[in-house]
């Protein structure tokens, strides 16, 4: 990505409990933890992602938080509250539950990349489906540029789930940037407002990897000759699914 420019992040997917609010708050601390200037944007009325923040140490680097969701009072955020500070490098979006038609585009415009969290069971699967079809027909009318990718939430060590997952999502013509695993860590992360890229040396050490890759493939944008086909292409054969990543 260009230097100097706000690279901006959604976290999408119409299927409530997929696990937005845990790539959204980790990510948002992942890239704190490499020195970006990082504000996280939270539309879902519940605003976990909110909490999550009040809940952060005061000695860790800090992540501007902006409450996006509609308040009591109103149903219309003011457009003043959801100005970044001026030195900021990533914008981190969490987005609500049940996204689709203008309200999926009002959330994705203006968009550089799309994280679609998505769980191994068979409702959540079929409903990603359903969602990353709508999501590629509006990508191209506000932001066509924009990258989809998919990240595989909460993975057991279930051989038998893992395989079903993987055949799953190799049938969606997107990239898969890998695993989150069902794993103490995040139970850490959402406890005490700390991303999992940014816990003690000795813990996580698969988890923290996973962050730092998801970080290099957002920063590391497919040449200009690249067709968007051909990118997703090149996410696949780079972050596919392998056992070794599950182990």
């Amino acid at each position: 990505m260009d230097k100097g420019r706000v690279v901006r992040i959604v976290v999408a997917n119409a299927k409530g409990g997929c696990g937005k609010t845990t790539v959204a708050t980790n990510l948002a601390g992942a890239y704190a933890a490499a020195g970006k200037h990082t504000a996280l944007f939270d539309f879902d009325p519940q605003g976990s992602s909110i909490q999550w923040l009040k809940l952060r140490p005061t000695d860790l680097p800090e992540i501007q938080g902006v409450p996006a969701y509609p308040n009591g009072r109103s149903q219309v955020t003011k457009t003043f509250a959801l100005r970044i500070a001026p030195h900021t490098e990533r914008v981190v979006v969490d987005t609500p539950a049940g996204l689709k038609g203008l309200a999926l585009r009002d959330q994705i415009k203006g968009a550089d990349i799309i994280l679609v969290p998505v769980s191994p069971s068979p409702i959540d699967m079929l409903a990603t489906a359903d969602f990353v079809k709508e999501l590629l027909m509006v990508r191209r009318g506000c932001c066509p540029d924009a990258r989809i990718a998919l990240i595989a939430n909460r993975v057991k060590k279930s051989p038998k789930m893992r395989e079903s997952l993987k055949r799953f999502l190799g049938g969606l013509d997107v990239p898969v940037l890998g695993q989150i695993r069902d794993a103490e860590s995040y139970l850490l992360s959402a406890e005490n407002g700390i991303g999992v890229a940014e816990q003690p040396l000795k813990r996580g050490r698969q988890e923290k990897q996973f962050w730092r890759q998801l970080r290099e493939w957002i920063d590391t944008p497919p040449t200009p000759d690249e067709s968007a086909e051909s990118a997703a292409e090149l996410g696949k054969r780079q972050y596919q699914i392998a056992s070794t990543a599950a182990c």
